[in-house]
């Protein structure tokens, strides 16, 4: 017994197990997380490596290139890039997707242990740093105080941020540019020398003056007593009166030399807000935890604790993925919404009758909620992607269900009754169905083997849609059959029955079509060529408006953010590039009134936080958040004010380089974004330099270049102090000790440390400001000889300034510097032909090579995959087909559809102006499933029409008659339920239009072009076998005639 007869003769049971699948996929929805994509493993690593005093050539030389080497030969390793900077090595390690990162670890590890032997033996021990999705923060806020400001981080600290990380799902909460506290101990150098005192003995007097030091026990009685000296300062007031020397039999106390300063940690790094001095705060989470209800829970917190804070401190928010995130499945929520309502009324309208209509739109939550289970299972989280398959899928689920109903509802209509009508009907159409289904499966499976970026971000819509697709099918031929028997009556269908009975209009429209589409296919039928040719002529002419189209890797989000970096002139100081920082904030502000709030970042932050590892940074660097108002108060995007704030910048003379760019919270995001890259390789940096600025120069007057920005930083001045080796050996010194005098001297001298409730400040000696900002006042420093004599710096060195690269970077065991630019409001493609273009004009230096990469390689790399994907769907779509009809040449007929289906989609992005997108070439793959199925159903009617012996041209025009309406439903139930995401101006909603505009455009053609095109090339192929097959019968019959001759010759002989 057949599954579907099964399933009509036990209907408590067919219906418990349905309704059993749905209570499951409710329960897995209330427990899947909410995240803006599904959680990868980035695959990248990245290995630190400190040399303390090392300049960015000693750091290239001596640590970043032996291990470049060591590590060029790790498993799976795809790229390898580092940045030698003064001090600090930083190789970045890219894998290829699938590779086993904590394996890929340990043969870092390896490689690294195998060179660590061979590096100096001052460089500390290189440090592997392995990235994870989860890293990046989810929220940030500004904090601003006024008197409060000096003892903020203890504030922020016990009230703020140990409370924030004991939330549930809370990674790390982490602070920047916070304004920690020190206490400096300003020496004069003079009157320190006329004392016979240096900077390392005052030192040693405060590290052995702050102690507390246990002395013994004593005994009293019948109890012992602990002796204990106390001697740290309770207060950084009494460290001034520390004798710190004697003098002529005279006590030398710390205040005759110095005055001591309680105040704020001196740092490169100047945060604002709206102005006002500040800092960041921002929260990370748990690898797996729900973002959004993170940030809900963070901020209730926030706005609780903000109660126990000192009045004048004010928090805001800054950034919160969630609101991109909840807006973008509030969106695609409500795009699901509207999608689900759309089929609901298409099926209606065709079928006429609420009951039928009941069973058809069953299939959809049934065939929902089983994705949810899936998603479950597979620890997954509700995301774009998750969605977005749910959306696609929301339109074929029905398709399915469709036909069978459709069929038994003709049986019913021919007076059947339901039972009956239900087995028969689904076994006519049971074998049609499965293949339909498998020729969608075979489209979308295949995407959870691409490998890459394509593969991490469409495996799961390959997934989903698959098994949303399957269940349907399942629920096709054994629920809709079922509720079928059950539900429908045995009734003809007439004009006054309809659901539509007030009017009758409807069935006399659909009755209108149905005789008009006679009419055309009859007519088709004899003029065959004139046909073939015309769709020739219209497939050539669309394939050619894939030439005017424009290209992007992907489509960007409006996240209602602007970034920018605005670099000055290298060395420069911070509170030089803080003066220009404020200047751009007052002109942005006064300017651009959609700027909610503006958080400047100018200098360095050496806190050793998540800023200073993610961001571009130095004392000649501000970086700017501008927060703007919501997408829907204002008229603007964001990409037109950030177009606007370039030109606030880009006019000011201290400025360098600068980039702005309007944050898209897009999968873009995940391969870079938009940005083309020109990477210029040579050794020779003056060279690569010059060739560098002269094509930036060149791309500033290319339409549409943005964000022109050159990665390698110009020469920074810094003072080279040269020994005299001679007179060190003279005065018996060495290079150490003269170079831990100047810097004892210059930066301080961390002495002791301050210790009050709990916590612990750094007291730092070093000479007063008066003392150390000169290059005379360097060469005056006193160093101390072993015999307790002073000299002068200037006696033993000489002080010089030179120009040196602040950064050395390196791709593929290559010095590199790469121009980037941004296109705005133009195509990729053709931004990226100009660049080309400029190119062929420049003059390249020898020994120096020029690649193109960044997004225009990114782009190529996933439509590579995506043609491979594009030919493996078609390969597996005619392998299933050719099994069902057991042809070859029957499934070519019903492929006719599919090269129409991509003329449609040059034609709809074409007329919307939208660029060729990976999102838009995902829809293009779609389509090779959604297309055939129509074809399939069509073909296969009229296989079984010929079967029963009616004639061909009879057969094509009866066949396609009745398929007509089945083939507009499920045609009309995918494009509306695509029409939301292709219309929708909601948040996020950019990121998927370029698929509903695809999928809509391939669709509306490749129907019109199924229902006409695909009967003429199975009449010609159909007559093309009747001609063979009558011509092998005239051969046999004369075969025979002839052996017949031949024996009665021979009887007669």
């Amino acid at each position: 017994m057949s599954i579907y007869a099964s399933a009509v003769k036990k209907p408590v049971t067919t219906i418990l197990i349905f309704v059993i699948t749905m209570v499951m996929g409710l329960y897995s929805l209330t427990q899947l997380p909410i995240d803006l994509y599904p959680e990868v493993e980035l695959p990248f690593l990245s290995v630190f490596t400190s040399y303390p005093g090392a300049s960015a050539a000693d750091i290239e030389t001596n640590i970043t290139r032996p291990l470049e080497d060591a590590l060029n030969s790790v498993s799976g390793l795809k790229e390898i890039t580092s940045t030698s900077s003064d001090n600090v090595s930083v190789i970045f390690m890219e894998f290829e997707y699938e590779t086993n990162l904590d394996e890929a670890s340990n043969d870092v590890r390896s490689s690294l242990a195998f060179v660590e032997g061979f590096l100096p033996e001052d460089a500390e021990d290189p440090t592997i740093f392995k990235f994870n999705s989860s890293m990046m923060p989810i929220i940030f806020y500004a904090i601003t105080a006024s008197e409060s400001y000096q003892g903020l981080e203890k504030i922020l600290d016990e009230k703020l941020v140990n409370p924030l990380n004991r939330i549930d799902g809370v990674g790390n909460v982490g602070l920047s540019g916070v304004p920690g506290r020190e206490i400096y101990v300003e020496v004069d150098p003079r009157r320190m020398e006329a004392y016979n005192l240096t900077i390392e003995q005052i030192g040693n007097v405060l590290r052995a003056e702050n102690l507390n030091m246990p002395a013994g026990y004593l005994e009293m009685g019948r109890m012992d007593y602990p002796l204990r000296i106390q001697g740290e300062f309770a207060e950084s007031d009494l460290i001034a009166n520390v004798i710190v020397g004697n003098f002529n039999g005279n006590n030398v106390y710390l205040r005759d030399i110095a005055t001591v300063n309680d105040t704020i940690r001196e740092t490169k790094l100047v945060a604002k807000i709206d102005g006002e001095q500040g800092m960041t705060l921002f929260v990370q989470k748990m690898s797996g935890a729900n973002s959004v209800q993170i940030c809900h829970e963070v901020d209730q917190e926030i706005q609780r604790l903000q109660k126990d804070l000192p009045p004048d401190i004010r928090i805001e928010k800054i950034m919160d993925t969630s609101e991109f995130i909840q807006g973008s499945i509030n969106n695609l929520t409500e795009t699901l919404m509207y999608a689900a309502l759309f089929v609901v009324l298409v099926v209606l309208f065709f079928l006429g009758r609420w009951r039928a209509t009941l069973i058809v739109i069953l299939t959809i939550p049934i065939s929902l909620l089983v994705a949810f289970v899936y998603i479950f299972l597979t620890g997954s989280s509700i995301n774009i992607i998750s969605l977005s398959s749910l959306s696609i899928a929301i339109g074929m689920v029905v398709d399915d269900a469709i036909v069978v109903l459709e069929n038994i509802t003709k049986h019913i209509e021919r007076g059947s009754r339901p039972r009956e009508a239900a087995i028969y009907a689904t076994n006519e159409v049971w074998l049609a169905v499965i293949v339909t289904t498998l020729t969608v499966v075979a489209v979308f499976l295949p995407l959870t083997f691409v490998k890459g970026l394509t593969g991490v971000l469409f495996s799961q819509l390959g997934w989903i849609v698959s098994i949303t697709i399957i269940m349907s099918t399942i629920a096709a031929i054994t629920l809709t059959p079922t509720l079928s028997a059950l539900l429908l009556r045995v009734r003809p269908i007439k004009e006054n029955a309809s659901f539509w009975s007030w009017d009758g209009s409807i069935h006399k429209f659909l009755e209108w079509i149905d005789g008009f589409y006679v009419k055309t296919l009859s007519w088709v039928l004899h003029h065959k060529k004139f046909v073939i040719f015309g769709a020739l002529a219209i497939f050539i002419g669309s394939m050619l408006l894939f030439k005017i189209i424009g290209t992007e890797f992907m489509p960007s989000a409006d996240e209602s953010r602007v970034s920018a970096t605005v670099e000055l002139q290298t060395g420069t100081r911070v509170s030089e590039t803080e003066r220009i920082a404020d200047r751009i904030d007052s002109i942005v502000r006064n300017q651009i009134p959609e700027v909610e709030l503006i958080s400047m970042s100018a200098g360095t932050d050496d806190s050793g936080g998540f800023t200073s590892l993610f961001s571009q940074s130095g004392t000649h660097i501000v970086t700017f958040t501008f927060r703007l108002l919501d997408v829907e108060d204002r008229s603007r995007s964001s990409e037109e004010i950030a177009e606007d704030i370039r030109q606030i910048i880009a006019p000011m003379p201290e400025v360098i380089n600068y980039s702005v760019l309007a944050q898209t919270g897009g999968m873009g995001a995940m391969g870079g974004g938009n940005t083309v890259d020109i990477e210029i390789y040579g050794f020779d940096i003056t060279s690569t330099n010059l060739l560098a600025e002269q094509l930036a120069e060149r791309l500033r007057k290319i339409e549409g270049a943005a964000n022109v920005d050159i990665s390698r930083d110009k020469s920074k001045p810094e003072l080279q102090i040269i020994l005299d080796q001679d007179k060190l050996l003279r005065y018996g010194l060495t290079t150490a000790q003269v170079s831990a005098a100047i810097r004892n001297r210059v930066d301080g001298l961390t002495a002791t440390r301050l210790r009050q409730f709990g916590d612990e400040y750094d007291v730092i000696v070093r000479y007063k400001e008066s003392a150390r900002n000169s290059i005379t006042e360097i060469q005056n420093i006193g160093v101390a000889l072993p015999t307790g004599q002073v000299i002068r710096l200037g006696e033993i060195a000489e002080v010089k300034e030179y120009w040196s690269p602040p950064n050395i970077e390196r791709k593929r065991k290559e010095r590199i510097v790469t121009v980037s630019v941004t296109p705005y409001k133009r195509a990729l493609n053709l931004m990226v032909a100009d660049i080309q273009k400029e190119l062929a004009g420049m003059a390249i230096p020898t020994g120096v090579m020029v690649e193109i990469s960044g997004a225009f390689e990114d782009m190529q790399e996933s439509f590579m995959d995506i043609g491979l994907l594009m030919v493996i769907s078609l390969i597996l779509v005619y392998l299933v087909m050719a099994s069902q009809f057991e042809s070859l040449k029957m499934p070519l007929i019903i492929m006719l559809s599919i090269p129409f289906a991509f003329s449609g989609v040059a034609i709809a992005l074409f007329l919307t102006g939208t660029n060729l997108s990976l999102i838009a070439a995902i829809g293009a793959i779609m389509l090779i499933g959604i297309v055939v199925k129509n074809a399939i159903v069509l073909v296969d009617f009229i296989n079984l029409t010929r079967d029963r012996g009616v004639e061909l041209y009879q057969a094509v025009i009866t066949s396609g008659r009745s398929r007509l309406r089945p083939v507009l439903m499920t045609s009309m139930t995918t494009i509306l339920a695509m029409l939301p995401l292709a219309i929708n101006p909601g948040e996020g909603s950019e990121l998927w239009q370029p698929m509903g505009i695809a999928v809509i455009g391939g669709l509306v053609f490749s129907t019109i072009v199924t229902m006409v095109l695909v009967p003429v090339g199975y009449v010609l192929i159909a007559r093309h076998g009747e001609r063979d097959k009558k011509h092998k019968m005239a051969f046999r019959d004369m075969k025979f005639l002839d052996e017949i001759s031949e024996n009665h010759e021979n009887g007669k002989s």
